[in-house]
């Protein structure tokens, strides 16, 4: 089965691929909105549904099992059944609600069930990525792919609210229901190669088995656990930055009006798609062997931003320092974008297809729960020092001084 690539480096496949996850994560991202607005309402508490929300991240763990299905099986017929399953979950729960029998509980085990078709679904589409464009072009495919889940995750808090407050729960869980639905239906018309593979045995212990065989096939592969690592340790530094250091800074710290926090908030998020999107303009600068200078530069405006929240400097003028902040922010938000999307696609590269679905379910699932840890050391870093904010925020432009040095170190002579 052969796929078509056009002479700009894409199939038609990627195009309807990209289609059905703009659908579908949109879809995604306004019921998860609607639910914790919800939340909020019927209990008035925000400890409440982060625990959930805490919870639903959970199933990310078993992503890397997701990518031993999306070896095995037919990718195209993984993401049809994921969309459709996920849309009979979300009109299960609209029936759910329409008798008033819904709790707290049951809208925790709705984002938990979502959540797991999510894990099981990102290795199929991340794996199919490499198949459906060009090697030229698979840099910036994989930004188009990364910067329409951003701008999913911008735009659902905006149009969530508005369609939340003007048509109410029941009918943004509808919608979101006909929105899977649709996705399952548009990606019916895509095509993407597939091999089978036969196998002995039961099907979970084969399985079992993919998973082992892709954790030590990354563990040999040096290149590849080298990336992994570098991926995890950028959101374990850099990403609860913004979590939870950003948001903290600005309205403990910085005291910044609602407007100000919004549009700082903002431009960082925009910050985040714009990196994605010019993926493959950067992507004809970077090169694996100067790579540490990106960690470095991302290392040296932490600096600026550290100085920003000094009492002295905040004695200045909130203006400027309010400027100098968001301003190092956007440009670390959009380097660690292509810094990670770059790292991804090396990995896509130098993977083979049989094994690519697992490979980059364990790098997915390794970098994504290095995040949560940052969170949990940032918080209490800045518990302890809520004085002197800067000095945390120091802290962590140390921490990537050093990733830089050593990633200068681990990869100096690669040529990849």
């Amino acid at each position: 089965m052969e796929i078509t690539i056009t002479e700009k480096g894409y199939s038609k496949d990627f195009f309807i691929m990209v289609v059905g996850q703009i659908i579908s994560i949109l879809g995604s991202a306004l019921l998860r909105f609607a639910l914790s607005l919800f939340v909020l309402d019927m209990t008035g508490r925000a400890d409440l549904f982060a625990l959930l929300f805490a919870i639903s991240c959970l199933p990310i763990l078993l992503t890397p099992f997701g990518g031993a299905i999306a070896d095995r099986f037919n990718r195209r017929n993984l993401m049809v059944l994921f969309d459709f399953i996920s849309s009979a979950i979300v009109f299960i729960f609209f029936f759910v609600l329409l008798t008033d029998n819904h709790s707290v509980l049951s809208i925790g085990f709705v984002m938990v069930l979502l959540s797991l078709v999510s894990a099981m679904y990102t290795p199929a589409v991340m794996a199919s990525i490499p198949i459906l464009v060009s090697e030229q072009k698979l840099e910036q495919a994989n930004g188009i792919v990364n910067g329409v889940q951003a701008l999913a995750g911008v735009t659902a808090p905006v149009l969530g609210g508005i369609l939340y407050g003007v048509l109410g729960l029941k009918m943004l869980v509808i919608v979101s229901g006909f929105l899977f639905f649709f996705t399952a239906i548009v990606e019916m018309f895509m095509t993407i190669p597939f091999i089978k593979r036969d196998y002995d045995g039961h099907l979970v212990q084969i399985l079992m088995k993919d998973m082992k065989e892709g954790f030590t096939y990354v563990v040999k592969q040096t290149f590849i656990l080298k990336c992994t690592l570098l991926a995890a340790l950028l959101n374990l530094l850099l990403t609860p930055l913004f979590v939870v250091g950003v948001p903290i800074i600005l309205r403990v710290t910085m005291e910044s009006s609602d407007a100000l926090y919004g549009i700082g908030m903002g431009i960082i998020d925009l910050a985040t798609i714009l990196g994605a999107l010019t993926m493959g303009y950067f992507a004809q600068k970077l090169r694996i062997h100067n790579l540490y200078i990106w960690v470095l530069l991302s290392a040296l405006l932490v600096i600026p931003m550290a100085m920003a929240v000094l009492p002295r400097m905040l004695l200045v003028g909130y203006y400027p320092s309010y400027g100098i902040f968001i301003g190092c922010a956007v440009v670390i938000a959009m380097m660690m974008t292509i810094i990670s999307i770059y790292v991804m696609t090396l990995v896509q590269k130098q993977t083979p297809n049989d094994t690519l679905g697992k490979v980059m379910a364990i790098m997915m699932a390794v970098s994504q729960c290095m995040a949560p840890l940052g969170q949990i050391g940032y918080g209490m870093l800045f518990e302890v020092f809520q004085g002197r904010i800067y000095i945390p925020v120091l802290m962590i432009a140390v921490c990537v001084l050093l990733l830089a040095f050593i990633t200068n170190r681990v990869w100096r002579f690669e040529t990849k």
